[in-house]
């Protein structure tokens, strides 16, 4: 096992894909960063009756889903990087590949998350100050915990929802196309559906999940529970179709 982690390690490391995914992350923190200043700036020079009307300067809710669907897109690479599965020759065990892609995944999706949440998070607190709310969104520490242990979470189910697609495909481009329904496609539909599936529909979607795995949507359709249940079904299903798919095709 530590050799084959050790092996698709180094796949991904020595290609450039990795890189340019992380550098996209990287480029959008500090666009969000650029967003929650110039927000601040505007809520400093509006009256008061203005600023109670403003919206949070966090801008982890908007750097989440950029990194949720680079992560996916990281999974698929790692599932279809070795289209051939000329991994076998060196790791003949399947079930022993796949663990080792799944550790792999799992553990860079929950570094690259917390670390793009983290940065995202403190350079927004600096940005902030003492600001009340509603521009600041939190009071302390202990208000930002939960939304950021659910993000993260997120980050890893997209990361292993990228691999269970990428070996169920066969194919990093068309991997990505359906994660892209799966994190924006759906849930842009699902809000235009009738009364109650709308809501019913849309309580399932992975970006409303991370909320409601939070506990910070009042009145939410799922606990956060059955939220981190419904997170996991999504993987579950998509890394389950990978791993049968692994499993009996040729190689």
């Amino acid at each position: 096992m530590k050799n084959a982690l050790a092996a698709e390690w180094l796949k991904l490391r020595t290609v450039r894909a990795p890189f340019g995914l992380v550098s996209a992350i990287g480029l959008m923190v500090a666009c969000g960063a650029l967003l929650s200043w110039l927000m601040v700036q505007d809520y400093d020079t509006s009256p008061a009756a203005e600023q109670m009307k403003f919206a949070s300067a966090d801008a982890s809710v908007v750097i989440n889903p950029v990194v949720q669907f680079c992560v996916a897109a990281l999974g698929a690479l790692v599932a279809t990087s070795d289209p051939r599965l000329t991994a076998l020759t060196a790791v003949p065990d399947r079930k022993r590949l796949l663990a080792a892609k799944t550790v792999l995944v799992t553990m860079a999706a929950a570094v690259i998350g917390a670390a793009a949440l983290a940065l995202s998070i403190g350079a927004g607190w600096l940005i902030m100050g003492d600001r009340p709310p509603p521009v600041a969104p939190w009071n302390g520490p202990a208000d930002v915990l939960p939304w950021f242990g659910a993000a993260v979470l997120s980050i890893v189910v997209t990361g292993l929802i990228g691999l269970g697609l990428g070996l169920a495909l066969r194919s990093t481009a068309v991997a990505i196309v359906v994660v892209g329904v799966l994190l924006w496609g759906l849930p842009a539909i699902t809000p235009m559906l009738p009364d109650p599936w709308n809501t019913d529909a849309s309580a399932v979607m992975v970006p409303y999940l991370v909320y409601e795995v939070a506990g910070i949507v009042e009145n939410a359709p799922l606990t956060p529970l059955a939220a981190v249940t419904c997170l996991l079904i999504y993987v579950v299903v998509t890394l389950g179709t990978g791993t049968v798919t692994l499993l009996r095709r040729d190689a």
